[in-house]
């Protein structure tokens, strides 16, 4: 224990007496573990805003949306989910405790919205009654979209209330009349804020009866739905997505063997395509930055044979007073270590800095989070470049014959 304590205070002591030759030994590992601990913290930060995005969804809820296979496109197929496909699913699949198509249209999302002189473009969707339970969202003014709405096809409307903002709306909006692509709406609620997602609000939308969508695009062809939809308690979400696949396919008329045209996903795989995203560029940026730590290695090599021939004589005091071969190799390895280990500290905190003034320069952009992961990452990743690339050196003290040593000027 007392040599390896002599060591680690000789190595700080020759780092001191060279402390900008050392910084600048060092910075080259910084610069490696700053690029890969901002990126982690991004992505991370990032990936922490999505998962508790999604987390309001809930683990029973299913999305339904069209997928084109190659196979298809190529032929100049274009897959879609129709009115019939939400009244099939709802109809002949049990287990299903709410319900709700998205209709959205190239015309009306988003579209322009108008309230006397002031005007929005927000996304319009046409929804039905069971969105409030499906989504876990509600109105905070006024009421939500009734059955009877639907029904009867009512010109009402319910906004978020970045929208009310945007067109200079009271506090209190109920019973205005606002403009949605042409056509006039009286809004009957504003629903509760949700705040931002990466920059992107989430409160400037309006949303109508979903018949009324219906009858204001017309019995397009080209219109497509997204299905959004919660298992009942008790239910398997498996089967049910096993039920809806099936009734899907036969519905669609698909030979077996083909593939689906249409998506069913989870608020979980959902969260795992944005997990394996941030995981790709994790990877690719973090072999980008490889080449720099190896450029830093290489200049810890450098310096630490230089100070070995500078500190031939040191050597030669040392081995004629008994110092053995190990203790020379561990004295110059502590040496390399610690300057690989300082590189990879102040890269971890220039990291965290540069990665923290990223996401306060991006509005509303998620705050970084640095898991401990990538703090042992950072600096064992560090401390082995230091190893590995101390070794030649520290090899070379210690192979010096003491009396050549002495002898060198």
């Amino acid at each position: 224990m007392f040599t390896l304590l002599e060591c680690l205070r000789s190595a700080w002591a020759a780092i001191g007496a060279h402390a900008l030759r050392s910084f600048l030994t060092a910075l080259g590992i910084a610069i490696g573990v700053a690029s890969v601990v901002t990126v982690i913290a991004l992505v991370q930060g990032m990936r922490a805003a999505i998962a508790a995005e999604f987390e309001g969804l809930g683990g029973t809820s299913l999305s339904i949306a069209s997928f084109t296979p190659r196979e298809q496109s190529m032929k100049g197929r274009i897959a879609r989910l129709t009115p019939q496909d939400v009244d099939l699913i709802a109809r002949r699949v049990e287990g299903i405790a709410s319900i709700t198509p998205l209709l959205y249209s190239p015309v009306y999302a988003p579209a322009r919205i108008r309230y006397g002189a002031q005007t929005d473009f927000a996304p319009v969707q046409g929804v039905t009654h069971t969105y409030q339970q499906v989504y876990n969202a509600y109105a905070e003014i006024g009421r939500f979209l009734s059955a009877s709405d639907d029904q009867r096809r009512r010109r009402v409307c319910v906004i978020g209330d970045e929208t009310r903002q945007n067109l200079g709306l009271p506090a209190d909006p109920v019973g205005e009349f606002i403009a949605v692509g042409g056509e006039w709406f009286k809004v009957v609620g504003v629903m509760q804020r949700r705040g931002e997602l990466l920059g992107l609000s989430q409160d400037d939308y309006v949303l109508v009866p979903y018949r009324a969508m219906r009858s204001l695009i017309g019995p397009q062809a080209d219109a497509d739905i997204l299905i959004q939809l919660t298992v009942a308690a008790g239910a398997d979400r498996d089967s049910v997505s096993d039920r809806i696949r099936w009734l899907l396919r036969h519905a669609h008329g698909l030979a077996p063997g083909e593939a689906d045209d249409f998506r069913i996903q989870t608020p979980d795989q959902i969260s795992e395509a944005f997990e394996q995203i941030g995981t790709t560029v994790t990877a690719v940026v973090g072999g980008i930055v490889g080449i720099s730590l190896l450029v830093g290695g290489i200049g810890i090599m450098n310096i630490m044979l230089v100070s070995v021939t500078e500190r031939t004589r040191e050597i030669g005091i040392l081995k004629a007073l008994g110092a053995t071969r190990g203790q020379i190799l561990m004295q110059f390895l502590a040496e390399a270590l610690a300057l690989s280990l300082f590189g990879g500290l102040f890269g971890l905190v220039a990291g965290y800095g540069l990665g923290a003034a990223v996401a306060a320069t991006v509005p509303n952009f998620p705050s970084v989070l640095v898991p401990l992961w990538a703090v042992a990452l950072a600096l064992g990743f560090s401390a082995l470049v230091g190893v590995a690339f101390g070794i030649l050196p520290a090899s070379r003290a210690a192979k010096l014959d003491p009396i050549e040593a002495l002898r060198y000027e």
